[in-house]
């Protein structure tokens, strides 16, 4: 009996629709809604795939973190101990 009241209910959902495009106003904010769905499709898939892009600039954001950490402690040191070797050459009589 479920079956047969959602059968009814989808051939008046038919009709309505048929009359409603003969109609140009109705056609109209039926068209609008159709656009609509597919504008909003259309934005959900491009926020997914922001979603996606930003996973992965914050991963690659990390790999740049931990490579400019590790570039700068050598860069330090030889700095330093260059510093160290001309403080010698002027202190040491020549």
């Amino acid at each position: 009996m479920a079956r047969n009241a959602f059968t009814q209910l989808a051939s008046l959902g038919e009709d309505f629709i048929g009359k409603a495009s003969q109609n140009p106003t109705a056609s109209r904010v039926l068209q609008s809604a159709m656009q609509l769905r597919d504008r909003v499709d259309d934005l959900s898939k491009r926020v997914r795939g922001l979603e996606q892009l930003e996973k992965r600039l914050a991963q690659l954001e990390k790999r740049v973190a931990k490579l400019e950490g590790h570039g700068r402690k050598p860069a330090a040191s030889s700095k330093t101990t260059a510093a160290k070797s001309d403080a010698a050459k002027k202190t040491s009589p020549s």
